[in-house]
């Protein structure tokens, strides 16, 4: 620890100090605002654990996952080990305990994804988002019934026409915005297209890929009258991923003792995932007191997952001091089969409404039925042989010639097909005022919500709670805190024999959220320090294994748990004129199976660091930098599925990672003036160059075990993540 934190004090003075030409606090306007008292914005919001996520940064971040999502990750309470996925999980949660929302309507991912790079592009699409907020917990009653987080991202309209577009080694995008001249009529359309074969070339492995990513979304609004406007936003997305694994060579173990796996495939993968989600939304405005909102969705998806893959493998040792390969070695072999087919339909409608008496009031109420439709069928089992008998053994003695059954290390199989119904409602109360010469905030209000596949009914008390003292330093204080529950969906009620599961129940958090905030300038420029320490405490916990990204749940609520940690994020203008930050957080996350005794959850973060930064050359503005940069303790899900947690603890080694993107601005919307004839046309063009994995380290994001007969030994074979690789971006705007 010694050794990070010499570094790290040197890093902060250096930034912090690397360029101090001073600014015109009159001109600049900066994303560093004062929580209470706010004024009236686009995509406010009156939740103090709100962060808000600059939508500007997001475009430009050097990121393979998704802009969006690749800026969350350097936030001090978000983690992922994994670069090509945008998943990400928050304060000891997992990846299905997250909130997301688009305009305020719920969205949903694919469920299937099993491996990264299955996983193509995230929903959000950066060219189309105007505001984005991010709470980490103790968020308000409006957001859903989930443990962890809640993600709201507000699309924008367009004030006149435009067209932009990107084109990158990995894929483009082309977006067209449209206003009519009075702005009654707006339209967004954005297409995307990605091919990330390159990127899983890097991978040290011979095998064939071809995942090819594409999507198509729309917002359209209509302005009727100043009162009255209606809005759509339609959504359409095919992911197909084929892959034909042919021979991989893992080297692992320590220095002490070195072991080579040599593997051969026989065998493909084909999977689809397509997502398709409209919206309609009317808002009302009667007065500028009240604000009325009638949303109705539907959102549809179908997931396909075939493979049969066999592997046989070889293990080479060494000897421990001459380093030699030993003449002997084990080997073994195995079958994957799958054949899973997946439909889920869900539809409804959500009544909101909002008065707001003055100023610093705000009362806001909510309705929402959801209609949901699963048809799941689950076909997948594993085969493990070595020396020609299968584990588990199917007879007790195999020298013996008994015979016996042909046993699977583990089968999954399931026709499920439901069609219930899910009614939600919330209440909340918001109010600014003075105590004494100090400004205080208050949000309190409760949700309550009923899904007939369980008949349970869980009622969600919440409040929130923010004091700013007359003080000369600029601080703010922040209590948050209530019962959070995960309400259960397709994921939490499969158990691991591939049957739903109608006595589960929602899984509860008690949470309690103690921060501070700090603000002030130096050298003319501004800051902001956060910390906020947390402390959770879980029951009616669903166990389950993460296989790569993907949760399987035990279907049981036979687990309690409880969670803390400290955050600490440092954000402004290291460089004048741009935003950056350091973030360093501390948390831990324990569970307790059948009462057996504390043991981390597989998403037990520990310590992590991260880092944004941008720059620019301040004699050539138009040179830019932007830097990303990840240090996170290993996770300890690297033990075997479907094993007992309490015989495997294995610790995944920790992940490092450093992403770089360099860019030259031809064009900006300041210098249009000074061109003239074609090149008078465009508002911005930038060539870029990014370096993904910037050092080449070699990540783990899970193992692969194997088995070798001869000495019952099991051998976690790193699964490894992609390697250093450069890409050129173009970008455009008309």
């Amino acid at each position: 620890m010694k050794k990070l934190v010499l570094p790290l004090s040197l890093m902060v003075p250096m930034l912090i100090f690397s360029q101090n030409r001073k600014r015109d606090t009159a001109d600049k306007v900066t994303d560093i605002e004062e929580v209470v008292f706010q004024k009236k914005v686009v995509g406010r919001t009156n939740d103090i654990t709100n962060v808000k996520i600059s939508a500007k940064d997001a475009k430009n971040v050097a990121s393979i996952s998704g802009g969006i999502e690749g800026l969350l990750k350097t936030l001090p309470s978000v983690n992922s080990n994994t670069e090509l996925s945008s998943q990400y999980m928050v304060r000891g949660g997992n990846y299905d305990e997250n909130l997301i929302y688009i305009n305020d309507i719920e969205i949903y991912r694919p469920f299937l994804i099993r491996n990264s790079q299955q996983e193509g592009m995230s929903i959000i699409n950066p060219d189309m988002v105007s505001s984005v907020n991010f709470s980490a917990g103790g968020f308000e009653p409006k957001y859903g019934d989930k443990m962890s987080s809640a993600l709201n991202i507000y699309y924008r309209e367009p004030e006149k026409f435009e067209l932009s577009g990107e084109a990158s080694l990995i894929g483009g995008r082309l977006t067209t915005g449209l206003a009519s001249k009075n702005k009654k009529l707006t339209a967004l359309f954005s297409g995307r297209y990605r091919n990330t074969n390159l990127v899983l070339n890097t991978l040290n492995e011979d095998t064939d890929f071809n995942p090819t990513y594409w999507d198509f979304q729309s917002y359209i609004n209509y302005h009727f009258s100043d009162k009255f406007s209606m809005s759509f936003i339609g959504y359409y997305s095919k992911n197909d991923y084929e892959m034909v694994p042919k021979a991989k060579t893992v080297t692992f173990g320590s220095l002490q003792q070195p072991i080579t796996v040599n593997i051969g495939y026989n065998g493909q993968e084909q999977d689809m995932y397509k997502n398709m989600m409209g919206t309609l939304s009317m808002n009302y405005k009667p007065s500028d007191k009240w604000k009325l909102t009638l949303d109705s969705f539907s959102y549809q998806n179908r997931e396909k997952e075939y493979y049969s893959i066999a592997s046989g493998y070889e293990i080479q040792t060494f000897d421990p001091v001459t380093q030699s390969p030993n003449p002997s070695f084990d080997g073994g072999g195995q079958i994957e089969h799958a054949r899973n087919d997946l439909f889920v339909r869900t539809y409804g409608t959500q009544f909101r409404a909002k008065f707001s008496p003055n100023i610093n009031t705000d009362i806001e109420v909510g309705f929402k039925y959801e209609k949901e439709n699963l048809n799941d069928n689950t076909n997948e089992w594993k085969l493990v042989d070595a020396a020609g008998y299968s584990i588990p053994l199917p007879v007790d003695d195999p020298r013996t010639g008994t015979s016996g059954d042909l046993k699977l290390f583990y089968h999954i199989a399931g026709r499920n097909k439901i069609e219930p119904s899910r009614l939600s409602a919330y209440a909340q109360y918001s109010q600014k005022f003075y105590w004494g010469a100090s400004k205080v905030f208050v949000n309190a209000g409760a949700r309550v919500s009923n899904w007939s596949f369980n008949k349970e009914t869980i009622f969600s008390p919440r409040v929130q709670f923010a004091i700013k003292p007359d003080w000369d330093t600029d601080m703010l204080f922040k209590l948050s805190g209530g019962v959070y529950y995960q309400a259960p969906f397709y994921k939490e009620i499969k158990d691991l024999d591939g049957n739903f599961n109608t006595n589960i129940k929602s899984q509860r958090s008690m949470q309690v959220i103690l921060a501070n905030d700090y603000e002030f300038y130096m050298y003319d420029r501004p800051f902001k320090l956060t910390t906020e320490a947390y402390y959770k405490k879980m029951d009616d916990l669903i166990p389950y294994y993460m296989d790569n990204v993907r949760i399987r749940y035990s279907g049981k609520n036979n687990a309690s748990g409880y969670a803390y940690g400290i955050d600490t994020r440092l954000f402004g203008e290291f460089v004048p004129g741009v935003d950056s930050w350091l973030s360093a957080s501390y948390a831990r996350v324990y569970e307790n199976i059948d009462g057996k005794g504390n043991i981390p959850r597989p998403t037990d973060q520990r310590f992590k660091f991260a880092m944004f930064y941008q720059d620019y050359m301040p004699k050539f503005p138009s040179m830019r930098v932007n830097l990303t940069l990840v240090y996170a303790m290993g996770l300890p899900n690297g033990a075997p599925v479907f094993t007992d947690p309490y015989q495997y603890q294995r610790t995944l080694p920790s992940y490092k990672r450093v992403d770089l993107g360099l860019s030259k601005v031809f064009i900006d919307s300041k210098n249009k003036k000074n061109r003239s004839g074609f090149w008078g046309n465009f508002d911005e063009l930038t060539l870029g160059v990014q370096v993904f994995n910037a050092f080449n380290i070699n990540n783990t994001v899970a193992n692969q075990w194997i088995t070798d007969y001869n000495t019952s030994s099991m051998y976690a074979v790193p699964v490894r993540l992609t390697g250093r690789f450069f890409n050129v971006k173009l970008e455009f705007k008309l």
